[in-house]
């Protein structure tokens, strides 16, 4: 191994034995050598560094007495290990513990990565990659990836693509944070919606005006009415998040029409998309409207998120601009991650994952469902009867539970739910801070965003049983 040590010699430093000792040390308390490394042979430092064998010896020798080394017969010289530090306190930058029933919305169960597919695919990928894969590459991204995507999302999502319209990116953050950057500074968004998607526009320099739905979905209809106000609308037609709408056939067709007339640009986020359990998935948006929709989508609900792969269908127009901007962002897209993603794509295994994805998050949707009517009745389910509604449940990975007005707040439910250790999303959390007019949002509804596709699988059941508790204990 090498080592890098900072010898000062000179009136004052003790000699090379001394000012080796200082060096290892330091190095040892700053944590620049871990717990357990281990250190050159006495031969190679001594080398390295220009002193005698026997000077280094010396100075491992004093360290070991020291502590700070440990010498073991036939493994040479490495570091000795230290007391753990003081943990982090709360609010420190540390990911908070998880907690032990998460029914959070928003993530998959990354227990149901396909591994083994995956390193089959990466290792075919790998075995066919050019030399020029494993240099910097072209911004809209690995042509085998776009290729592949183009393939897929027509057949699969209906959406109007081909490889030249493609932009591979690290996700769906970046995707719309480019998108603002390059087309748009004022953008509705629909209310609710995930705060967090509008911080990142607002951070991009862009402006966000609250665009309210109700049971159709986003009323797209009222753009009309103040035609040339935004630039951009950002919608989740598939299944709105969080309330779980799909965007009815009539505000569809305002929402294009909008865009023909006025020149706006929609961004369709493609939210949880491939997983409706009771009929055909509903086409992308994008399909009726190639040259005014941007198709976004990731692998992050189907894989997961630590792969940081996302892709965008643009318009012809904004190729070149988006390109620009993402080149002048982060180069491009790590391509070892995308050339493993093309061959899973092409040999269908991302098909095959999906549907098992599919199946298994439908089953879950109906243990919820089940164990709600069982606990409180069918009103549960969304009919009457009971105390609470649950709506979006046709698609995704998770419902929305409301909550009996006047009976029980949201609050009491958050509280109830750190008692029993489970997390759960709150519908409050997502309205539109701007948009709550004189009544501070009081009038509307109250309810838990329950997903259901984060636990593991054997984990599951409990969390269902901690949220019933958290609803009817005192």
């Amino acid at each position: 191994m090498d080592l890098h040590l900072d010898l000062p010699s000179g009136p004052g430093q003790g000699g090379r034995r001394a000012a080796l000792e200082r060096a290892l040390r330091a190095a040892v308390r700053d944590g620049r050598l871990a717990p357990g490394a281990r250190l050159p042979s006495t031969r190679r430092l001594a080398a390295d560094t220009g002193v005698a064998r026997g000077t280094v010896k010396a100075a491992y020798d004093q360290l070991v007495a020291e502590g700070y080394l440990d010498a073991r017969q036939g493994s040479g010289t490495v570091v000795a290990g230290r007391p753990a530090p003081p943990q982090t306190p709360a609010g420190g930058g540390h990911r908070p513990r998880a907690p032990r029933h998460d029914l959070r919305p928003g993530s998959p169960d990354v227990t149901s990565f396909p591994a083994p597919a995956w390193v089959r695919a990466t290792r075919r990928a790998l075995a066919a990659a050019p030399s020029a894969a494993y240099d910097y590459g072209d911004p809209c991204g690995r042509i085998e990836l776009r290729t592949a995507l183009a393939e897929y999302l027509g057949r699969a999502r209906g959406v109007v693509a081909e490889p030249g319209r493609i932009v591979i990116t690290s996700g769906y953050v970046q995707a719309l944070a480019l998108l603002v950057r390059v087309a748009a500074r004022t953008v509705a968004m629909e209310d609710p919606g995930l705060p967090f998607h509008r911080d990142v526009v607002r951070r991009a320099g862009g402006r966000v005006v609250a665009l309210p739905t109700d049971g159709r979905g986003a009323r797209t209809h009222e753009l009309a009415a103040g035609a040339g106000a935004v630039d951009a609308v950002v919608v989740t037609p598939a299944h709105q998040y969080p309330t779980g709408v799909t965007l009815h056939p009539s505000r569809r067709h305002a929402l294009t029409a909008w865009a023909r007339a006025s020149g706006g640009l929609v961004v369709e986020d493609d939210y949880d998309g491939e997983f409706r359990y009771d009929r055909q998935p509903v086409g992308a948006l994008q399909g009726t409207a190639p040259d005014h929709v941007v198709y976004v989508g990731t692998a992050s609900k189907t894989l997961g998120p630590a792969l940081r792969l996302g892709w965008m269908v643009l318009p012809p127009h904004l190729v070149g601009p988006v390109a620009e901007e993402k080149l002048h962002t982060d180069f491009h897209t790590g391509a070892l991650g995308q050339l493993a993603l093309a061959e899973l794509i092409r040999d269908h295994g991302y098909d095959r994952h999906v549907r098992a994805c599919r199946s298994r998050y439908r089953r879950r949707r109906d243990l919820l469902v089940a164990r709600l009517e069982r606990a409180y009745g069918t009103g549960a389910a969304g009919s009457a009867g009971g105390p609470y509604g649950l709506d979006g449940i046709a698609a995704g990975l998770h419902a929305v539970l409301t909550l009996p007005a006047g009976e029980l707040a949201e609050a009491d439910v958050r509280r109830r739910a750190a008692r029993l250790d489970l997390a759960v999303g709150t519908l409050g959390d997502h309205w539109h801070e701007e948009a709550a007019g004189p009544e501070g949002g009081a009038h509307r509804p109250q309810g838990l965003i329950v997903g259901y596709g984060t636990p593991a699988e054997g984990a599951y059941p409990a969390a269902l049983d901690a949220l019933v508790n958290a609803l009817t204990r005192p």
